[in-house]
This record gives structure tokens, sequence and C-alpha cells, in this order.
């Protein structure tokens, strides 16, 4: 089936536009061969005939709308000019992918406009992937060509060209920071930081602002990245050419002359700038003519400071830099030198004496005024053998100026590329390999073409001759590849262009030839170039214009340039006089001197001359051009020496505007660059290629005969020849089956009208089933229609006979009603007149009646009625004279009332109501106690008189008594008296009596009053008080969680700082290596014993914690140690300060001193140990004021409880309110004590070790403070010993023989030794002990970085180490009174194996994750675990993999879920083996599992070809395989199952309906866990499963963005997620049982039987 077929009715073609440049078009019916129009249908509804004069004219025809935005041009299935230009404004536009692959070549389309795909997640989802699995990238050629490099061993180029604004800079920079990220092994070494800085250097000094471009290069460069052996960046080497020297002095409008000129403006005023003279752009002339000071959106003076600091990492001193900007000072005052011409024809010039410019231009240049003022002036010429001084005119003066500035800036430029160049080497050795990044200029045609356009465009037709044949040749490594029988594709080859330009009399040549002419003209050069290519030698690449001698046409191979003449000699010369180079080399400065002493010989100029007063000499001196050429030539040698990698940028408008995409500017850079050459070389061969397999599931409707899998390849070359009758258009290979450009659609088009006869026959089938089923249901409905209208026509006529028997029944019934009416209506009408007459009768009776009775009610009434009258006035009289009284008593009370309800008022006002009348109750009782106790005393005394008086009497009545017996009766007159007086007394005693009795009753009342005022006070003081305490539980909870919040934080930060000080140990045992090798080759030996001790001081002790002014928080031994793992690290690169630095200065500050007993050699290591010391007091003085804060608050809250008891005065009161002061005291000594705690919590870590000089104090101190205690059940080493038993137990113990052993043996023998050496009194041996073990295991770690298992056991022994010295360290730890605690303090080992202890988890975790990296990418998101899920859901057209990439596994070598399986398995085996705690594995694979689910959906997010419906079922069902295996080892409740949300939600993201406006509800309010970037992705990237999905609309996407915009995203915005993050560790303390030597089982091929049981 011929291509010509294909058009079609309904087809898609590109027609020609103006405007446009190509627009869509339909064709409104078939085409046959020799029509000579088509019709055709435009996309704005116009109908339009096109003109077809042979079957080549017909227009392209449209790709199939399910390649629409494809990453890669060359998967199109024709490949053609506006085909390329739709796909990449659909990438651009629609879904914002300015990276598109064309084959081997990245297309780069500048966006103006800051993308968040450049962060380190981004180069780590990159790193190690394929180039042809990921969305196109930059990152993704720089990982390319790392990789190539690698495993090729062979030397790489980036070579990055496009127009000025296209972005080349910037994807320059994104290389080499790719470079720097992953060859500086995850931490950035002085190198790869050396590299990057060399990136703001190089845009001050050569970048420049463009009508085209506000960060122009002006210059083109290439970096050589040098790599050791294990792919770490050693060196690098910069090579720059051809530098735009004549901006310095002129330029055009709109644009502006080198940044680094309006930097140094813009900082004049700083103190140190001053001596430069500087003023505003405006004032000098080499800044102004453009017109422009300032770009938007930068700023000068932060731009220079940033320049100064790369200057300074790259080892360039502040003097020499003020140097280097005195140079650049100067030229912009020289460009303000006066020069005025003189003479009667002006044939002299002069500089006037007072000129400012050049007095300043002098001094900073350090040369003599007066003769740079001559020499400006005049020059020397040889004229017979004698020198003679002829003055210039005023032209040639300015010309000569302006040449001096141009060449001072060039010599700058050169010196500081060579300083570059040499701070930028490194002392690690001679690299293996290099990749070399070139950012050279594109193609260029403007309006008026000069000199630099010319070298820029002959540099393209070298670059474009390179990429072509480089195209070429892999395309032939293909066919070769595949066996194929090819012929060699013919590509437009510019040989004959270059060969007009460098080749024997070419352009250059003339050129030079013309230059070297005493009296050379640019017009003599323009004719002899048409003598030579136009009369003698016709060249097809060359022409002359029509309206102009003064000019040149050359055809490059990407447009037609027409170049003026003028001008060309003197940039190619680019002289500059002798006298003022040898002014300069006489300089005062030392820079100025150095720049301009070794321009004697030629080949030191850059890129211009020295003119001299010699003819000989001046005859031998280099041109421009043909230094241009050599430069040139090297740099093709060391790319085909290379393997090139190609990025091609692209500008897509001249307004800067974001996002805006102008086709005529695109394809017009897509012609220069060559994109659409490789297109044509691949459209030329065989571009769409099938595997087999592929083919056979995508087109096996289309085969005939048996249809196995297996046999495949058989099928297809049986199948296509029937398919494809000209076998010219299709080629089988070994492993794939080739296709010319539009054989594809052909075969897309029979599978297609295969699916549409399969379609109309499956219709047939239907539509007549269809139709049988209607028969058959009109059939029955009919049938059923009659049997319910026979059925109602016979209910009718039962209907009506039974109306007609009704009718008679209703007329009888009728009838009968009317008679019983009449009869019952004269029945009632005789009975209502008897009732009347009745009623009559009664009521005249009844009246009567009434009469009489209300005559006698009446008279009743008047008579009450003046009796109650009578008794009215007086109850009023007597009621008013009580209400007169009442009235009164009642002023009185209110009175009183008021007056105390005043006092109380103010009381209330004052105290609060309280205190007041508490004391006035106070007063109140211990006046009634007082009055009380007063009649107490007065009835006492009355009593007793009372008593004494009865007493009396009694002895007067006994001796009368007596008397009356002895003598007569007196007379009754006296008797009587007396009685009577006695009678009296008793009454008056009774009386008083009586009258005490009331009073204590009175009293009583009164102080049961009292008490109930007291219990009511008491109540509310309670109340008070509760919610006081309430209060200040709350504050103490806000206070403790925030010291928890601190605690986390700096957990955190620790962690952090104690990875990135087992970085710093690892890189000091390198460096140590290396010194120990030098010094062996040098002469020089040192011992181990010596290193060792010079390192001892730095293990594990010495871990620096944190560097932050903040307080961190450690928990104390006893609580669980809770230890983040995901602090930021400390700067790497720590300079090397002197004695007298910043740093001594504030450790005299912070009164720290000088540690004797720690002596590094490494002068980083020292730098940071002083470094944390410090840190560490500023600290320990933050955390002392803030106890003294805590100290002031507990006091100010006594001192208020103080006053509030104080405010109450009665006895009674004050002992209640002091015992509630003693509870508020034990609460405010719980308080106390939880401060204490906190405290505890949060007291900073010692990091510096004993002074060993302390250690015989402690020995003669301890033992006679504490006494050996005597424990059983111990092991005793002796000191002799101590080595055999770590090197038996630790150091040599083999793997084989440690992983039998139960868990945790060797820590617990070697705790039974410290325990029994401290237990003797020996605690220097102890500490010695545990020390030297503490050291062995950390060894033994180092040693097993790659043995999972012995990792586990490992972290087990260290584990229960720390917990059996916490245990016996402390009374707080100990389990029982029976324990005793050690005596030796061992607190700064148990911190140190607390350290260990998160070193080896640590390292568990490491091991794990680099197991699992490889297997993660392939496993979840490749492997198809559900078989023949995706079998027919090929991708229609695959992408090539570049030659040499790595070939992926397939079949059963490929990863797939039992793979990560097993490593998770043998991680859960390991530390279930050494019985580490259960939460620790949870957390383990909390880790594991955020690993998993952060690479696989950043994967997902940067693959197209995962981004489909069956592949997410896939994903789906791989995750629940891992989400079954962590539930079935109880791992799901540490949150191992919740990290894997994010690529749950993607993978049903990808399976969900995506269409309607309530799929775009569901998905925002389901994917949760998905940032709303995240979402847009995947649906950007969406695949359609097959030919019944269809692809996400643009329309679609836009809502989903529009109702995602609405919701509270908890998840950050980036794009991918940081596969670094490192969930914080928590390391459960469960004290550990009781040891025993005679419980443990000790093998004998441990060799430790020299222990002896104490």
């Amino acid at each position: 089936m011929a291509t010509l077929e294909l058009y079609t009715k309904g087809a898609g073609v590109w027609v020609p536009d103006p405007e446009a440049v190509w627009v869509s078009a339909t064709l409104l019916r078939d085409y046959k061969p020799g029509e000579e129009q088509l019709l055709l249908k435009l996309q704005n509804g116009n109908e339009v005939h096109y003109l077809v004069q042979s079957s080549s004219d017909l227009p392209p025809l449209g790709n199939p709308d399910i390649l629409e935005g494809e990453n890669d041009l060359t998967a199109l299935s024709f490949l053609h000019e506006p085909a390329v230009l739709h796909n990449l404004r659909v990438r651009f536009l629609d879904y914002s992918s300015i990276y598109t692959y064309c084959g081997i070549v990245l297309v780069a389309i500048n966006p103006y406009d800051q993308l968040p795909i450049y962060g380190e997640e981004v180069i780590d989802a990159y790193s190690g992937q394929d180039m042809a699995d990921m969305e196109p990238h930059i990152f993704s050629v720089a990982e390319e060509a790392y990789r190539t490099m690698i495993r090729e061993e062979r030397n790489q180029s980036i070579i990055i060209s496009g127009e000025s604004g296209s972005g080349k800079t910037v994807s320059a920079k994104f290389t080499m920071r790719y470079f720097a990220v992953v060859g500086g092994a995850a931490q950035q070494t002085s190198v790869e930081e050396r590299v990057l800085a060399s990136n703001p250097i190089m845009e001050s000094i050569g970048n420049a602002k463009t009508t085209r471009n506000d960060n122009s290069s002006r210059f083109g460069k290439y970096i050589e990245i040098g790599f050791g052996r294990k792919g770490d960046i050693i060196r690098a080497n910069m090579r720059t050419y051809l530098l735009e020297k004549s901006r310095v002095v002129f330029q055009a409008s709109s644009e502006r002359n080198y940044h680094i000129f309006y930097q140094l403006c813009a900082a004049r005023e700083q103190p140190e700038m001053r001596s430069l003279k500087l003023e505003p752009p405006e004032y000098f002339r080499y800044t102004k003519q453009g017109g422009e000071m300032q770009i938007p959106g930068t700023d000068d003076l932060s731009d220079l400071e940033r320049t100064r600091n790369a200057f300074t990492i790259l080892g360039v001193q502040p003097e020499q830099q003020m140097e280097l900007f005195r140079i650049l000072s100067a030229v912009l005052h020289l460009g303000n030198v006066n020069i005025q011409a003189s003479g009667r024809s002006s044939d002299r010039s002069y500089i006037d004496a007072e000129d400012r410019s050049l007095a300043v231009f002098s001094k900073l240049l350090g040369v003599e005024r007066a003769q740079m003022a001559h020499w400006l002036c005049s020059r020397r010429l040889a004229v017979g053998g004698e020198m003679l001084v002829k003055p210039m005119t005023g032209q040639q003066a300015l010309e000569a100026r302006d040449a001096l500035a141009k060449h001072i800036y060039g010599q700058l430029f050169t010196w500081t590329v060579r300083r570059l160049n040499s701070a930028l080497q490194s002392q690690k050795g001679k690299a293996k390999s290099f990749i070399g990044v070139l950012d050279i200029y594109g193609f260029e045609t403007f309006d008026q073409n000069s000199f630099e356009q010319f070298c820029i465009n002959y540099a393209n037709e070298k670059l474009q001759q390179q990429f072509n044949r480089h195209v070429f040749h892999l395309e032939q490594e293909e066919y070769v590849r595949e066996e194929l029988a090819w012929n060699r594709i013919e590509f437009s080859d510019n040989q004959e262009c270059i060969s007009l330009i460098e080749g024997p009399l070419g352009i250059f040549d003339l050129l030079d030839e013309e230059c070297r002419m005493p009296k050379g003209s640019d017009e003599n050069w323009a004719r002899k170039l048409y003598d030579h290519h136009l009369t003698s030698k016709p060249n097809p690449h060359f022409q002359k214009p029509r309206m102009t001698n003064n000019a040149f046409i050359v055809f490059h191979f990407a447009d037609t340039v027409q170049y003026e003449c003028s001008g060309f000699l003197d940039k190619n010369r680019d002289t500059v006089f002798e006298e003022l180079i040898n002014i300069l080399k006489a300089s005062q400065s030392e820079l100025v001197a150095e720049l301009f002493q070794q321009l004697g010989g030629a080949p030191s100029v850059a890129n211009g001359s020295v003119r001299s007063g010699k003819r000989a000499s001046r005859e031998h001196k280099l041109t421009v051009g043909f230094q241009f050429r050599q430069s040139l030539q090297m740099l093709m040698e060391t790319l085909n020496s290379t393997t090139p990698h190609y990025v091609r940028c692209i500008k897509p408008n001249d307004l800067k505007a974001p996002f805006l995409f102008d086709p005529k500017r695109t394809v017009q850079q897509l012609r220069a660059c060559g994109v659409l050459e490789t297109i044509r070389i691949s459209a030329a061969g065989y571009p769409s290629r099938w595997t087999y397999e592929e083919f056979f599931s995508r087109y096996r409707l289309l085969l005939r005969g048996n249809q196995n899998q297996d046999q495949a390849q058989a099928s297809c070359r049986q199948a296509l020849p029937q398919l494809i009758p000209d076998t010219d258009q299709y080629c089988f290979g070994k492993t794939k089956v080739f296709f010319r450009a539009g054989q594809v659609a052909v075969l897309e088009r029979l599978r297609a009208e295969r699916l549409r006869a399969a379609a109309v026959v499956i219709q047939s089938r239907v539509k007549g089933w269809l139709a049988r089923i209607r028969y058959r249901r009109i059939l029955w409905a009919a049938a059923t229609i009659q049997r319910y209208i026979r059925g109602a026509m016979a209910r009718r006529l039962a209907l009506t006979l039974r109306y007609t028997k009704a009718a008679i029944v209703i007329q009888k019934t009728f009838r009968m009603l009317v008679v019983r009416q009449l009869f019952l209506m004269i029945r009632e009408s005789t009975i209502t007149i008897q009732a009347f007459t009745r009623g009559t009768l009664a009521r005249r009776r009844y009246k009567q009646l009434v009469a009489e009775r209300a005559a006698v009610m009446l008279q009743a009434r008047v008579r009450g009625w003046l009796a109650r009258r009578a008794y009215q006035r007086v109850l009023a009289a007597v009621v008013f004279m009580q209400c007169c009284v009442r009235r009164k008593a009642s002023r009185r009370e209110l009175l009183r009332l008021k007056a105390e309800a005043r006092s109380v008022e103010r009381y209330r006002e004052l105290n609060k109501g309280m205190e007041v009348k508490l004391m006035q109750l106070q007063l109140r009782v211990d006046q009634q106690t007082r009055e009380s106790a007063a009649l107490r005393e007065t009835l006492k005394a009355e009593r007793e008189a009372a008593g004494a008086e009865l007493g009396a009497l009694r002895g007067i009545i006994q001796k009368l008594e007596s008397k009356k017996q002895e003598k007569p009766p007196p007379s009754p007159v006296i008797n009587e008296k007396e009685m009577e007086e006695r009678r009296r007394a008793e009454e008056k005693a009774a009386q008083e009596i009586l009258r005490l009795k009331q009073e204590l009753q009175e009293l009583q009342r009164d102080k049961e009053e009292v008490c109930k005022e007291k219990e009511d006070l008491t109540a509310l003081l309670h109340e008070k008080e509760k919610t006081q305490e309430e209060f200040v539980q709350k504050a103490v909870l806000q206070a403790s969680a925030a010291l928890q919040s601190e605690l986390d934080e700096e957990k955190m930060k620790y962690q952090g700082l104690l990875r990135e000080f087992s970085r710093l140990e690892q890189r000091y045992d390198n460096l140590r290596e290396m010194n120990l090798l030098s010094e062996r080759a040098m002469g020089h030996r040192r011992t181990d014993s010596a290193l060792s001790l010079n390192f001892e001081p730095l293990s594990p002790t010495s871990t620096p914690r944190s560097v932050s002014p903040f307080p961190s928080a450690f928990p104390s031994p006893e609580e669980q140690r809770r230890i983040s793992v995901t602090s930021p690290t400390l700067e790497r690169g720590l300079s090397v300060c002197s004695s007298e630095g910043p740093l001594d200065q504030l450790m005299e500050k912070m009164d720290v001193a000088k540690d004797p007993a720690v002596k590094k050699k490494v002068e980083d290591l020292e730098y940071a140990y002083d470094a944390v010391r410090v840190a560490n007091k500023f600290l320990e003085s933050q955390l002392q004021k803030q106890q003294s804060q805590w100290k002031e608050e507990v006091e100010v809250l006594k001192n208020q409880l103080s006053q509030t008891i104080c405010s109450a005065s009665s006895a009674a009161k004050k002992r209640y309110l002091w015992e509630l002061l003693e509870a508020r005291e034990f609460e405010c000594m719980r308080l106390r004590r939880e401060l204490k705690e906190l405290r505890n919590m949060t007291g900073l870590r010692h990091l510096l070790t004993q002074v060993s000089s302390s250690a015989p104090t402690t020995e003669t101190i301890c033992p006679a403070q504490l006494k050996p205690a005597a424990v059983s059940g111990l092991l005793e080493c002796r000191k002799r010993d101590e080595t055999k038993l770590i090197k038996n137990l630790i150091t040599d113990i083999r793997p084989e023989c440690a992983l039998d052993l139960p868990p945790g043996l060797p820590a617990s023998v070697i705790f039974l030794c410290i325990r029994q050496a401290d237990c003797s009194g020996d605690q220097a041996r102890a500490h010695s002990l545990c020390s030297a073990a503490l050291v062995a295991m950390k060894a033994a770690l180092k040693k097993q970085t790659n043995d999972l298992d012995m990792t586990a056991l490992w972290l087990k022994n260290v584990s229960l180490l720390h917990d059996l010295l916490v245990q016996h360290s402390s009374k707080q730890g100990l389990e029982s009174d029976d324990m005793v605690p050690m005596t030796t303090d061992l607190k700064d080992l148990i911190r140190s194996l607390s350290d260990l202890c998160i070193q080896a988890y640590q390292q568990l975790l490491s091991i794990t994750e680099t197991r699992l990296q490889k297997l993660i990418v392939p496993a979840l998101l490749e492997s198809e675990t559900i078989a023949g899920l995706s079998g027919s859901a090929v991708k229609q057209v695959v992408s090539r993999r570049r030659a040499g990439s790595d070939p992926r596994p397939v079949g059963a070598d490929a990863p797939t879920m039992a793979s990560v399986l097993r490593q998770l398995r043998t991680l859960h085996s390991a530390m279930s083996r050494q019985s580490l705690p259960h939460s620790l594995t949870e957390q383990a694979f909390k880790q594991m599992t955020y690993l998993i689910c952060a690479c696989a959906l950043n994967n997902l997010l940067l693959r197209k070809d995962v981004c489909s419906w069956s592949r997410g079922m896939q994903i789906r069902y791989n995750v629940s395989v891992l989400e079954e295996w962590l539930r079935s080892r109880s791992l799901q409740a540490g949150g191992a199952v919740a990290t894997l949300e994010p690529l749950i939600q993607a993978a049903q993201l990808l399976q969900v309906g995506k269409k309607t406006d309530a799929d775009a509800q569901a998905i925002v309010r389901t994917c949760t866990a998905l940032s709303s970037t995240q979402i847009m992705k995947i649906l950007t990237l969406y695949t359609p499963h097959s030919d019944l999905d269809e692809k996400v609309s643009i329309n679609f996407i836009r809502s989903v963005q529009e109702l995602a915009k609405g919701r509270s995203d908890s998840q950050p915005p980036q794009l991918l997620m940081d596969v670094r993050r490192v969930f914080p560790v928590t390391f459960p303390y469960s004290p550990p049982t009781a040891l025993s030597a005679e419980e443990l089982v000790i093998p004998d091929s441990l060799k430790i039987s020299f222990l002896r049981k104490a």
C-alpha cells in the first residue's frame, strides 16, 4: 500500500501559511493520482483549493492524535518540518515541557520563566536512569554522558548551541551543577565548589545585555571536567573562543557593556572602591552608549558581591581582586580621555595636560601620565633604518585609544581564564577521563553582518559538519548491528562551504594576505574575493551582491548571509601600538606588568597582535582569524575524539515573554541548528523501528496463520510482504523490523480498516439480533393487548348488569325513605308542641319562686354589707398605725443596711470582697470571744461570791441552829428578815445565771454564723486556688510542649551532626593513609600506634552535636533515646584558620580553653573541634539563662502565695492558710523536680573526653569515697588479657561464628568484665576496658560496611551494652534495691555508645537502601506481575535508545516484586535474628517504604511510558503485594504502610475516569497525599492504554488545576519527593534481665577461656 493512498477524506495535512508557517487542514474528498487540486478545510472553517502539480507537491500528512505531544520527534510517523513544529508547540504551550528529544539531540526551548525542575530531588531522580526511560531533560543528557564515560572509559562532550537568548549559558550551568552533585559523591568538595564558582566570574566579565538576551555570553567556552577512577571530579579546565572585544568600546542601542563595569559603578560608594574614582554609568563613554544602565530584575551590587565571593573561593586574594578592579576602572576612565585635533588640516592631535580621566587612568595602572598622553597621539615609524615619530590625527588617536582599551580588557580576560584554570586543577592526580561542556554561539544573521558573525557562522559550519557525520555514523552503527542490507544515506555535506572559508585561497587566506599588505584595504580584499571565487573558480556557495561592491554573500547550511567587508581587516589585525604596550610593561602594578610582560611572542597574544615600527616583525604576527581557526581546529579534534551529546537551545520569541511561541522564529532556528537535518537523515533511512515482539503484539490481527508469541519473528517475516508489497519500505533485522517514514501510518490504517471491517460484521450481527428481539416483543405485545381488550369488554357487560340491579334496589329504598321521613316529621311536631306547652307552665311557677327568694337574699346582703363596712373602717385604722410604726423601723434598718452595703462594695472593689469581710468576721469573732471570756470571768466571780455568801449563810445558819439549841429561839421578826435577804440573794443569783445563759446562747449562734461564713470563704478560697493550680499546670504543660518541640528539633540536628562526623572521620582516615603513603615515599616512617593516638580523641565521644545558637535537647539515659537523622549537614569546606583567627577570639570571649589532650593533624577537623566547643559553651550559657528564668518564676509564685496568706489575721484561718501554703510548697517542689527532669532532658552532652592527666586524681579520690561492692556471677579479665579479649570477641571474630552466637553475647561478656573491674575497685581498668570495646565495635562496624547481618549483630551488641551500663550506672536505673550501682563514671562512654547505636542503625539502612535502589523502579513500575494485562497496549512507536546505552534486563533477569521483598525479608530476618525491638524494626521499615514510594513516584512523574491505565493497575497490584507483606509481619503500626499512600493515589489516578467535571472533583477530593503539581504532571503525562482509551484533554487538566487551587493543600508544592528525607528514630529503653556468668553459654570457638568467674 503506497503512501499516496493515505490522502483520503478526513485525513489531516499541513499547508504553508505566511503567519503561522504551517496550519493544519482536513481533506474533504479522496485524492486520486493525476488530480491538480485538493479540496481542504482549514482550522478556521474556510474551504480552499490546494494546487498539486505532481505527487511530490502533496502537502505533508499529519500524525495521528495519539502521537501528539510525543517526547521524541523521531518517534513520529511522519517526519517533516510541520510535524516537528507542531509537536514542539504542543509540548511547550499545552504541557509546559521545554525539553524534547530529537534522536540524539535534546531540543531546549527557553521558557523565560523560573521552573521548579532543577532541584536536588530532580537530580536524584535522573541519577542512574536510562535516557530513553525518563522525560526529556538537560539532566538526562548529562547522566547519559556521565554513565557512558564511566562504562566505556571514553571522554564525552556535550555541545550546547543556539542563538543569543536561547538559554545556552543556563543549560551549561545546570549541566555543570549536575556533574558537581553526581561527581561529588553526595558532598561538595573543593573542586566541585570551584567549578560552580567559575560561573559568576565568567558571567561578569564575559556576558552582557543585548537586544535579544539580558545575559548574553559574548564568547564561546569549552569546559573540560576531569573525573577520577571512582567517578569523582578532580579537576577542570576552560578554553574560550572569540571574545567580543568591540563591545568594550561600542554598544548598540538598548544594549550594555559587560556586566562587570556596571557592577563596579554600583559599588562606587563602598569604602574600598572609593579609590577607583568611579561615577554612575551615565558618566562613562564606554557604558552609556546603549542607553541601558539597568537590567530589570537584577541587582548589580549583589552580583558584584557574588563575583567577589567566587574569586575568594578560587583562591584570588582580596588585594589581587582590587588590582583587577583597578584595571577595569582604568578602562572606563580611558574611554573618557578627551583627544582634541590640532594643526592646520587637523593632522595632529593632543590631550589636555589637566585631563582628569587620563590622570586617574595613569594612577590606577601605575604608568607615566606624560608618556601615555604622548603615545596616544603619536606613533613611531621605521624609515630607512631610522625611527621617526609621526603625530596621528584625532580620529586615529581615538582608534588607538579604543584599541588599547580592547587590548587591556582582552588580556585581563585571558589572565582571568588562566587564573581560573590554575585554581580548578587538583592535587589528586591525573584525570582518567573527562566530560567537556561546549557553550558555543549559534548561527547568527543580522541586517549588518561583520567579522564576528563570519567567524561565528564558520564555527557553526564546522560543528554542523561534525554533527551530520556523527548522526550518520550512529545510523550506520544501528544498521550494522542489526545486519541490515543498507544503502548509503545521502545527507547535505557542507564541506564545499567550509573549503570556501578555510581552504587554500579561501576567504580567510585572502583576508590574512591582505592584512599583511602595507596598504591593504577592505575594498582590495573584496575585489580579490570576487576574482578568485566568481571569475577564476566559481564557487556555488559564494555570490556578489547586486547593489554594492563592498560585500559578499555566503550560502551557509542554515541560511544565506550577506557580509559587509568594511572593518574586516582592522578586526582581523586587532593591533595595538608597541609603545603603549611598553608603557604598560613598566607599570608599578604587578598585575598590569604581568599581563603585558610576555607579549613579545606571537602565541601569547590571545586575539590580536602588537604593531611595531619594524616591518619584519609585523609580518609574522598572528591574525585573529588565524588564531580562531587554530583554536577551532583544536576544538574539533577534541570533539572528534570524544562521544558527543547535543543540546540545541531555541528562543521561542523575541519579546522575552514567558511561554510565548513564535513559529517563524522557531522554524528559523530549527533549520539553523540542525534539528531538521537530523529529521531528514532519520527519514532517509528507517526511522520507525519495532522489536518483533512489539510488532506482533500491536499488529497481530493483521497476521494470518498460527499466532504464537514465541514465533513472532517468523510470523512478521511471513505477513509483512503481504501487507506492504514494496520490499524497499521495510527491512528485517536481527531483533527489530525497520520501516521507512510513513509506513507505520500505512500499517495503522490497515489495522484500522481491519478493525472497521470487524466492527461492521459485529454490528450487522448485533443489529439482526436486536431486530429479532424487537419482533418477538411486538408479537408478544399484540397478543397481550387482545387479551386485555377481551377482558375489558366482559368486565364492561358485567358492570352493566350490576348497574341495572343496583338501580332497582335504589328506587325501592328511596320510596321507603320518603314515607318514613313524613311519618317522623309529624311525630316530631306533635312532641314539640307538647313540650313547649309544659315548659311555659313550669317557667311561670319558677319566676314566682325566684322573686320571693330574691327579696330574702337582698335583705341579707344589705345587712352584711353594713356590718363589713364598720369592720373595715376599724381594720384600716389599725393597719395604718402599724404601717407608720414599721415604716419608721424599716427606714432605720435601710440606713444601716446601706452603710453596710457601701462598706461591702468598697471592700469588693478593692480586694474582690474576700479579705475585708474575713477580717471583719475575724475581728467580730475576737470581740465575741473576749466578751464571752469576760462574761465567763464575771459569772465565775459571781458564782464564787454567791458560793462564799452561801457558805457564809450556811455557817450562820449552822451557828444559829446551834445557838437555837443552846439558847431560846430568837424572835420571829429577825428570822424573817434574814430569810427575806436570803431569798432576794438567791433570786438575784438566779436572774444573773439566766442572763448569762442567754448571752452564751447568743454567742453560740454568732459562733455558728462565723463558722458558716468561714466555711463559705474556705470553699471560695479552695476554688480560687484550684483555678490558680490549673493555670499553673497549663503553663507548665505549655512550657513542656515547647521544650519537647525544641528537643525534637535538636535531636534531628544532633543526628545530622553525628552523620557528618562519621563522614569527617572517614575523610580523616583517608587523609591519614595518604599522608602515611607520602611520608613512606619520602623516607619518613611513622608507627601505627602514633597515628591511632592522634585519632583516638575523635572517636566517638568528641562527636560535634549542633552549631545552632538555641539550646539543644538530649534525653537522660533513663528515658527513651529519640534521635533524628535528618538534620542539615555542616559545611563541608571548613577553611583553615590561623591561631589568631576569629575562632580563637570567640573561644577567649566564651572562656573556652584549648584542649591540650586533643592533637589533630588535619586542620579542618581541628577547626571543627574548636568550633563545637565554642558552640557548647554558648549553649550552656543559654541553658543557664533559662534556668534562672524558671527560678524567678517560681519565686514570684511563692511571693504571691505569701501575700495571700498574710492578708488573713485570724489564728484559725492562719493555720488553715499555712496548711495550704505547705501544700503549695509541696506542689512547687514537685514542679521543681519536673523542671529538673526537663533540664536534664535539655542538658547538653559533653563533647570532649576527660583529659588523660585527670585520671590519676580520679583514681586516688574515688576509692576513698566509694567502697567496692561484692557482686557474684561476674567474669574477671586480667589486665594483660584485655587486648586478647577484645581481639577474640570483637575485632577478629568471623562472621559465620558471630552469627551463630546468642544475641548480645559479646556485649554481655564485656559488661560482666567491666562490672567485675568496677566491683574490685579498679575503676581505671573498667573505664579502659569499656573504651576499648567501644573503639573495637566501631572499627568492626566500619569493616562490615556491606554486611547486613553483621551490622545488625553489632547494633544489637552496642544497644545491649548501652542499656546494661545505663541500668547499673545510676540508682534511678536499678530495678530493685538489691542491685548495686557501679562506682565508675561512664557517662561519656554511655553517650558514645548511644551515638554508635545511631551510626549502626544508619549503616543498616544504608546497606538496604543501596541494594533496593536498583530494584525499586523495575520492580514496581516496569514488572508485569499481572500477566497479559498490558500485552495489547504496546506503545505505537517505540522511542529509540542511544547507541551504547546500558542494556536493560528483560525476562527472567528483570527485577520483580519478589526481588524487592527478598531484600526486605533479608533486613527483617537480620533484625529478628538479633532480637532487636519490634518498634525499631517498624521504624526501619517505615524508612524503607518511604524510599520505595519516593523513588517510584519520582520516576513515574518523569516517565511518560508508565503513565497509563494498565501500568497503573500493575503498580497498584505491586504496592498491594508490598502492603500484604508488611501486614503479615505486623509492621503496619509503625507507619510503614501509610508512607506508601502517595504512590497508591498516583496509581489510582491513572485508573480513574478523566473526562467529566465530577471526575475532576473526585480526583481533587481523593488525591490528598499528592500535591497539585504532581496531579497536574501525572495528568499531562497520561498515555492512552489502547485505541479505546483517550488522552486527557487540556480543558480537563485546567479544570482540575482550578479545583486544586481551592483546596487546603497540606502537601509541599514541589514536583518530586525528597528521596534523602530520613525519619527520626527512637531507641526504646528496656532494662535487660539480670546477667550472670553461670547463665551464659560461651562456645569454645571464641577462645576466651582465660576469663575466670568471680
